[in-house]
């Protein structure tokens, strides 16, 4: 196998990157715990309405950096103060009920197959890591990367200690290669959204899944796959389906394939 360049042979493993909010799940992750958030005394109903609202809009026409950044400020601003482990048990609480529903039938198969195939699977999100971490672990992921908030005293003070997006995708990603070994020009990427242009342009394998007409745009002018996500189900209904005999991380990802790279190389044909 040639790297990216065609510069020789590589001899690194292999990672799927999967951004999270369109890409895996229908839904933005943070703002889909605003409600157990309000039911909590976290926020109140102005803010649950005004997630809604950016729900909506989120999902209407995507997010552009200047949303994502006024998107960013809302959220920091908003959860200074609140403790770090209530923020935790609300989303251990309810994490099965929000999500189960939300994720997409094709990026869990897409998981899957990239797991049978050996790669290591990586969540790589700009939501926070107290929301991804739990949604990648039932996604089998073997990795994940959010953002992550500063913390005083058991509270978080409203500043940003690490954001995962754009070039921090990249940066987070790098580091991961170089802590496991992972060849980024054999790896795969995959994202919804123009921001993340970053991290598809950093491996050999990137994907548009759902684009943003801009992203779409960069596909289409790099050659590259366009893949369609268009079926969220139940992760709970695929585990009643699979055998009890299954270990919990194959049963949770719903494993459809039968020959590894099967799943990987339908959807990769299938673009809009």
């Amino acid at each position: 196998m040639t790297d990216k360049l065609g510069n020789g042979l590589t001899t690194g493993r292999t990672a799927a990157f999967f951004d999270l909010d369109k890409t895996v799940i229908a839904k933005s992750s943070t703002l889909a715990f605003s409600r157990p958030f309000f039911a909590q005394g976290l926020i109140n109903r102005r803010s649950v309405l005004k997630s809604s609202y950016a729900q909506f809009l989120f999902l209407l026409s995507g997010a552009d950096h200047d949303q994502m950044e006024r998107l960013r400020a809302h959220i920091t601003a908003m959860c200074a103060g609140w403790d770090v482990e209530q923020v935790k048990s609300i989303v251990a609480e309810t994490l099965h009920d929000i999500v189960d529903p939300l994720v997409y039938a094709e990026a869990a198969d897409l998981i899957a197959d990239h797991k049978v195939r050996g790669h290591d699977v990586i969540v790589v999100s700009a939501s926070g890591e107290e929301i991804v971490a739990p949604i990648a672990r039932a996604l089998g992921a073997t990795h994940s990367v959010a953002t992550s908030m500063k913390e005083e005293d058991g509270h978080y003070t409203g500043e940003v200690d690490f954001y995962c997006y754009g070039p921090g995708k990249v940066e987070a990603m790098e580091k991961l290669a170089a802590e496991y070994g992972y060849d980024l020009s054999a790896s795969y990427a995959y994202s919804d959204s123009i921001t993340d242009l970053p991290m598809l342009e950093a491996v050999g394998h990137p994907s548009a899944v759902n684009p943003d007409r801009a992203l779409r745009k960069a596909a289409a002018g790099n050659g590259w796959p366009i893949l369609t996500f268009s079926n969220p189900v139940s992760l709970r209904a695929r585990l009643a389906a699979q055998s009890g005999t299954a270990v919990a991380t194959t049963a949770a990802l719903g494993i459809g394939a039968v020959t590894a790279g099967v799943v990987t190389f339908a959807l990769l044909r299938r673009k809009r």
